[in-house]
């Protein structure tokens, strides 16, 4: 059996783990555009700030990792095209690589407004990709002595902002949402998380956005300016379908696939490429998430190499942190609120609940047991059948049943 893996993050991992779980000898070749084995594509903005290493951001398997699967690296190499009914992936360089079952990993790039002016731009760069952070820092030099640009607020562009403010004269972060965080956090959450940053020093434009740029001057819509040496562009990214697309599979800005991540005969796809179920609040949407990237993919490779494998517990979470306050969030907040505020300690929990079953989580500062609540929205655990006062107040095993406890324990009753 030849598998082919096009893409080389989370979702490729999991697939050949898949397909090794339940085939030791076929033949398993990935396709990687970037040069690098895969590494832990969060870690970037804790590289810029030093809490890391590219050594350690590339252990996210062992060096011999690859080797130890049977796995042909192609790195640095990009599929052109997917001919599905001859079940061919035809490479940039000319190279056939010839399949029984492909997956499609392909992820997503950077997505990039149209802005008049930005060509005039001379130092800017996007921040998805160790060769972005790498360029970033290089840009940016040893010195403290750039004004940075961050255009978006969204996750990406306030880890961005975290990890070179040290580095910077000056950082101001411009975005056309009101808040910042708006896809996954709520207002009041979002306005806290913002102070923490704004005490740091990171200034915020928001509700606004870029009219035109005039070299290292920015002219807001506002009639606002902001001067600067560096530009980052963090607006969003949008998934890689267009090989899924042209290999005949349904795509609707994500690539669909159905619970065993099936997008076609002998055609699988994982990860944020992807279109998944959110089973929080029952749409069918992108979902940019690390670890549902790797379920899907493994998913994907048990189902490839002849195994039955469904995935339906893909929840939006997000695990973070600003400036040593530390941030999950799951699920969706359309439902009854309960909500618990320390503003002495900082601390901020919101738990959303609908219809007997937790839907969807805040936490700010506390994080410790948020593994829980993500595991009562995943299992859609009835919130009938535990203590939920219990756990509202402080999850632990002791709020759910006895036999419920031995699941969680692993078959081991306490």
């Amino acid at each position: 059996m030849d598998y082919v893996i096009i893409g080389n993050g989370a979702a490729a991992v999991g697939c050949v783990e898949g397909i090794r779980a339940l085939d030791q000898t076929g033949s398993i070749t990935v396709v990687s555009a970037e040069p690098y084995p895969v590494y832990g594509r969060p870690l970037i903005s804790y590289l810029l700030e030093g809490k890391t290493t590219e050594e350690k951001m590339l252990r996210y398997r062992p060096e011999n990792w690859y080797e130890t699967n049977g796995v042909t690296l192609l790195s640095g190499r990009t599929a052109v095209s997917v001919d599905s009914a001859a079940h061919q992936v035809t490479l940039d360089n000319g190279a056939v690589l010839p399949y029984h079952k492909l997956c499609f990993a392909t992820g997503s790039r950077p997505f990039v407004p149209p802005m008049e002016g930005l060509e005039t731009v001379e130092h800017q760069t996007s921040f998805m990709t160790l060769d972005d952070a790498r360029r970033l820092s290089r840009i940016l030099g040893g010195k403290k002595g750039k004004r940075v640009l961050i255009i978006g607020a969204g996750l990406i562009g306030l880890k961005c902002a975290e990890g070179i403010l040290d580095r910077c004269a000056s950082l101001t972060v411009v975005d056309m949402a009101e808040r910042i965080l708006p896809n996954v956090m709520l207002p009041h959450p979002a306005a806290l998380i913002q102070k923490r940053m704004e005490d740091r020093g990171v200034a915020f434009l928001l509700g606004d956005s870029v009219a035109r740029f005039e070299g290292n001057h920015a002219v807001l819509k506002s009639g606002k300016a902001v001067d600067f040496d560096v530009l980052v562009v963090a607006v969003g990214v949008r998934p890689n379908t267009e090989l899924a697309a042209q290999a005949g599979c349904a795509v609707d800005r994500g690539i669909f696939i159905d619970d065993h991540c099936a997008a076609g005969p002998d055609l699988w796809a994982a990860g944020d490429c992807t279109r998944s179920h959110d089973i929080s609040n029952g749409s069918d949407r992108i979902l940019a998430i690390l670890p549902n990237a790797y379920l899907q993919g493994e998913t994907a490779g048990l189902n490839m190499a002849g195994g039955s494998r469904a995935f339906t517990k893909a929840v939006p979470m997000n695990a973070s942190g600003f400036f040593g306050l530390h941030v999950v969030s799951a699920g969706s907040y359309d439902g009854q609120r309960y909500l618990e505020e320390d503003p002495e300690t900082g601390s901020y929990k919101l738990l959303v609940t609908r219809d007997d079953r937790l839907v969807g989580f805040i936490l700010l500062g506390d994080v410790e047991r948020a593994g829980i609540y993500t595991s009562l929205i995943r299992e859609q655990t009835p919130l009938s059948s535990i203590d939920f006062d219990l756990i509202r107040e402080k999850p632990q095993l002791m709020a759910f049943s006895r036999s419920e406890r031995a699941k969680k324990l692993g078959g081991v009753q306490r």
